[in-house]
């Protein structure tokens, strides 16, 4: 079974309002450089993605959750509040210096012991399950082969967890290309449901189904 590769290449990024103030990467199966992470962190993307708006309905204490290419983590620490004290946030991003931003934001405070800082490499997240919930923010479309990525997915995820798949619309992701998505999670055993509303953005809830598709 192939694994999915994402290629760490600095590109040249462009923040404008399509991307609601938030640097994509510009050229397709490249991420964003961490020297662009403070614009992920933006006061912008939190009045319009706020963390807690988009978790909470999603997330509840005691769960452990996966942050799939976590960056510097806008959605992580959020999620650790969410989880409390008993639950834990699994946090993965291919670039160390992703995860280094991550931890000196947590350092010294109560979210230190709730996350757990994994680096992933571009053939594997280096996650071991089971997990009840998945975030995917930004960050599907960096990925080469998403038949193989959502194939990792699928037996890292409780039965009846969910994952959340928001990707940004516009000049980044068009309709066809995140349809092709669903697809491919689908032809991986997940099933397909409506995801928030959220600008300039499709989403869609993935949720593990008690048999999986052939």
């Amino acid at each position: 079974m192939g694994s999915p590769k994402l290629e760490e290449v600095p590109v040249t990024t462009t923040p404008n309002i399509h991307t609601i103030g938030i640097p994509v990467a510009t050229e397709k199966n490249r991420v964003c450089p961490v020297e662009l992470a403070d614009s992920l962190d933006s006061r912008l993307r939190r009045w319009l993605q706020n963390p807690r708006k988009i978790l909470a309905p999603l997330v509840r204490e005691g769960m452990t959750v996966l942050d799939v290419g976590c960056g510097p983590g806008f959605f992580s620490i959020e999620l650790a509040r969410l989880v409390g004290s008993n639950g834990r946030v699994i946090a993965a991003d291919l670039q160390q210096g992703m995860l280094d931003k991550l931890t000196g934001k947590i350092k010294g405070t109560d979210l230190s012991t709730r996350i757990s800082m994994v680096k992933s490499d571009p053939g594997n997240l280096n996650v071991s399950g089971p997990v009840d919930f998945i975030l995917t923010f930004y960050m599907v479309h960096e990925v080469p082969d998403q038949a193989a990525f959502f194939r990792q997915l699928f037996p890292l995820l409780r039965e009846g967890g969910k994952v959340l798949i928001v990707e940004p619309k516009m000049f980044h992701v068009s309709r066809a290309q995140f349809s092709n998505t669903i697809r491919q999670a689908e032809a991986a055993g997940f099933l397909s449901t409506e995801g928030p509303r959220l600008p300039m953005s499709w989403s869609t809830l993935l949720k593990k189904s008690v048999v999986r598709v052939a």
